[in-house]
């Protein structure tokens, strides 16, 4: 069994001893401690929270039991039932309400879940505030509400069309150019809420013919699901098959979006925020940020605008907080994840999926061509288990004495930066284990780097 506490909210494996895993009383808990977060940062004022879920099988489960805690704690929950995690952070702000939280844990296995929790913005919490959830959790510093005060639960299930709404009223998403394409998508969805709301957002962009594939929300991962080349062979020979123009696939709470190419082969994720971006900074110039272990052809195409690239650690809200810091317009991670200010400040698949139609349509290439168009980079993603007794900062020492020769960057584990290359090394924030990530011209030399990697750590 497994239980992470992070800066992604709280995540673990369903069932088991209190404590080990993500069972009926840890979720009881760390909802409180939210809660109770929540009243203390408004200085007793809090009123609403929203709820929303992905469809993995113990979702509803968490739901009934993350809504009744919140009501048990004297707040209302707004219930916007199945939700992509883009729609629930904007549900918070349209509701005017104090927070949120979803149920999802994102592109984990079946056996996982997670509350991800968001502030008043809709908005992930920042670091030095889920530690404080942290703190009264483990402290349990949290008090219930009196019976006259308990809260009620009010259900809004409009959001999924308010969200398709926001998205296609966004200037630079053309409808007219989409429909005109007459284009043909194949979408896989995993069998979780992408099933419910990308076939919809496409239909209101004017697409006519769409494939689905796993696109029934009852939790069910038809593969692992984690929108990465390994687990999406069935919409590459479909892609190959058929005579689709774009294949479109995301997580299951819909922040990440894959793009498969009329071939069958990847447009590769990290491809998705670059295209993006590109098309947003054709007409709207300003500043990009993505994380360190994005690739670095979102800074060539940044830079080939006569625009100002900048880095920040990895995760969403360490993106949004250097977004915010430089006045970007569009950044995002590497992982598929796009962020657009001018709709929200979060990783939102669906408003994805509608800028790159519109590029797509407007710009009368395959994705095979477009792809071809951008810098020319490999990234490879490696990881390594860790065990009880593994020590990170050792390793991440060991990391930077070898390489002391180069651009080192440590403010998220460490990135060593070569002339035509880089290697980022660091602890995941979701999953035990360290992540390598390493780009290079071709994949042969960036796996190479990410070999030389693993022989440092194995001589510890």
């Amino acid at each position: 069994m497994s239980l992470i506490k992070s800066i992604s909210g709280i995540r673990g494996t369903i069932g088991g001893r209190s404590g080990e895993g993500l069972g009926g009383v840890d979720i009881v808990k760390f909802t409180a401690a939210y809660a109770e977060f929540i009243k203390r940062s408004t200085g007793g004022k809090a009123r609403k929270i929203v709820v929303g879920r992905d469809a993995r099988i113990s979702g509803g489960m968490v739901d009934k039991l993350v809504s009744g805690t919140l009501m048990a704690m004297g707040l209302d929950v707004v219930n916007i039932g199945l939700a992509t995690t883009p729609t629930t952070e904007i549900a918070v702000t349209c509701e005017k309400a104090d927070g949120g939280i979803i149920i999802t844990a994102s592109h984990n296995p079946t056996q996982w879940n997670a509350l991800k929790l968001l502030n008043a913005r809709g908005e992930f919490l920042n670091d030095a505030e889920g530690k404080q959830v942290i703190a009264i959790a483990e402290a349990e510093d949290f008090t219930f509400a009196d019976v006259m005060e308990l809260g009620k639960e009010y259900r809004n299930e409009i959001y999924n069309e308010r969200h398709i709404e926001m998205v296609l009223a966004l200037p630079l998403v053309d409808r007219e150019a989409i429909a005109k394409a007459n284009f043909t998508v194949a979408v896989d969805a995993v069998n979780s809420v992408g099933g419910i709301i990308i076939p919809q957002l496409l239909r209101a962009l004017g697409v006519k013919n769409i494939i689905e594939l796993n696109c029934e929300p009852n939790g069910r991962f038809a593969h692992t699901p984690e929108p990465i080349p390994e687990n999406l062979t069935a919409i590459s020979d479909l892609m190959r098959t058929s005579d689709a123009d774009c294949g479109i696939v995301v997580d299951p709470d819909v922040d990440r979006l894959a793009l498969v190419m009329e071939n069958g082969e990847m447009f590769v994720e990290e491809y998705t925020l670059v295209a993006v971006a590109d098309y947003v900074l054709a007409h709207t110039p300003g500043a990009t940020v993505s994380n360190l272990s994005s690739s670095r052809a979102l800074r060539d195409v940044t830079r080939a605008h006569g625009c100002d690239y900048s880095a920040a650690a990895v995760g969403e809200v360490n993106v949004v907080t250097k977004m915010k810091e430089t006045g970007a317009i569009i950044g995002g991670e590497g992982n598929g994840g796009v962020i657009y200010p001018e709709l929200h400040y979060g990783r939102d698949a669906l408003v994805g999926v509608a800028l790159f139609l519109s590029l797509l349509a407007k710009s009368g290439k395959k994705m095979t061509e477009l792809k071809a168009g951008y810098p020319q980079y490999a990234i490879a993603k490696n990881k390594i288990t860790l065990t009880p007794d593994t020590d990170v900062d050792a390793i991440l020492r060991a990391a930077k004495e070898h390489f002391s020769k180069e651009e080192i960057n440590d403010i998220d584990g460490v990135k060593i930066d070569f002339a035509d290359s880089w290697v980022h090394l660091r602890k995941s924030n979701t999953e035990p284990i360290i992540r390598i990530y390493s780009e290079a011209a071709t994949m042969e030399q960036a796996e190479k780097l990410a070999e030389e990697m693993k022989a440092i750590i194995a001589s510890l």
